[in-house]
């Protein structure tokens, strides 16, 4: 049975109050059948809608403006935020990509370039890069995370410059499309600060998770933030379960996209290892973040003057709390453990033999070994001579510093 409340009214003329009762969570104007009444000493006493000429038409307004703050109350929505933030960083990614091809310079270094007519910016031929975009070399120049560096040379910047940089056009495009699509309706319901901060821890525990398992050749690509997204939308819903409208719905369509994500991973040379901690590291972060008060809650700071609340709930529910609090624990925890064994070079595969099957599994249509090529080199003068042993073609290179400290690179190349 619902309780009432009372709203005071003041006249700002004479300080007189109307009191109405009225039911919870709305104001409302005084009911037609109270009526003004006439006092012993013949002075009309102020009840209801008994106000005197020209006074009426004040209380009515002031009714309505009850209603319509009973109203705001009743369903007052999360504040929506102007997504600038995710927009910006796909500028940042096709800018860098850019500078990475104008460095790359492909003219220079090969002489079978894809689109020419681009001059220095156009691609490595496709034996080397078929996602249409620089080489190895350029990429590892750039910040690509590569486990020997981050390890020998405690080069660590890398497992967060990597996220920026991506290995073609194709390579780009899809994971600036996927951006767009996510993060920008989550930057409208959570604002900048908390999605830029998943973004960016979600991608450094992506490369984490990727340096444990995958510890030869470089890596590159937001993929790792990406699934960090996705992680938090799983864990934003579940969280605020008590607030949304068909979530059954909307938990099956989100794990479904989710689980064919995942399964593109299992392809070759695509690092599902980071998909999967980024995706870790985004659901627990999603508990932490993108927390929400429950249904029914009204903060004390939106209620309008004269509205007396009927009850108050707690901004969250306990399981809201318990999830919060584990979440931080389980990422602190995990961050830390994953740190001191990539900084000990340890091998995550080493210790299990099956897991390298949640980044490739091998079919009759491709394999997952990465092929071995080997190299003959000889120095004369200024100049490197390669031989790849496996198909005998033959280059000559300006010996330098660089050239001699990626001869492995030049002859993957090379052989490819």
């Amino acid at each position: 049975m619902d309780s009432k409340i009372e709203i005071k009214v003041t006249n700002p003329k004479n300080g007189d109050k109307v009191v109405h009762s009225v039911r919870p969570g709305r104001a409302t104007s005084p009911s037609p059948s109270s009526q003004s009444s006439q006092s012993s000493d013949g002075r009309r006493r102020r009840q209801g809608q008994g106000y005197g000429h020209g006074e009426g038409e004040g209380q009515r307004n002031r009714g309505r403006e009850g209603q319509q703050a009973g109203r705001f109350i009743d369903f007052m929505p999360f504040k929506k935020w102007v997504p600038w933030m995710i927009p910006g960083f796909v500028l940042v990614n096709i800018f860098l990509f850019m500078i990475t091809m104008y460095i790359n310079n492909c003219p220079k270094n090969s002489k079978k370039c894809v689109g020419s007519f681009l001059g220095r910016f156009s691609f490595q031929p496709f034996k080397e890069n078929p996602l249409l975009g620089p080489s190895s070399s350029t990429l590892e120049k750039m910040g690509a995370l590569e486990v020997s560096k981050v390890v020998k040379s405690r080069q660590a910047w890398r497992m967060i410059s990597c996220i920026w940089l991506h290995a073609g056009v194709f390579h780009i495009l899809a994971n600036m499309l996927s951006l767009l699509f996510i993060g920008i309706r989550l930057e409208q319901e959570f604002g900048f600060v908390r999605i830029g901060l998943l973004y960016l821890i979600a991608g450094f525990g992506g490369s984490i998770l990727s340096s444990l398992f995958i510890q030869t050749g470089i890596s590159v690509g937001a993929s790792g933030a990406l699934f960090g997204l996705l992680g938090s939308m799983l864990s934003e819903l579940i969280t605020n379960w008590t607030i949304y409208s068909n979530k059954f719905a909307a938990l099956l369509t989100l794990v479904l996209v989710i689980v064919i994500n995942l399964a593109m991973g299992i392809l070759p040379h695509v690092d599902n290892f980071a998909h999967i901690g980024g995706f870790i590291t985004g659901f627990l972060l999603g508990f932490v973040f993108l927390i929400r008060p429950q249904f029914g809650y009204v903060s004390q700071k939106k209620v309008p003057p004269g509205y007396i609340a009927p009850s108050r709930k707690p901004k969250h529910k306990t399981y809201q709390y318990v999830l919060w609090v584990c979440s931080l624990i389980l990422l602190i925890a995990g961050f830390a453990i994953g740190l001191i064994l990539l900084l000990r070079g340890v091998n995550l595969n080493e210790h299990c033999s099956w897991c390298h099957y949640m980044s490739c599994i091998p079919t009759p249509l491709w394999s997952c070994k990465n092929r071995q090529v080997y190299c003959q080199s000889t120095e004369f003068g200024k100049s490197l001579n390669l031989t790849c042993i496996s198909n005998g073609k033959s280059e000559i290179y300006p010996l330098t510093e660089e050239n001699t400290s990626q001869v492995q690179q030049l002859c993957s190349k090379l052989c490819g």
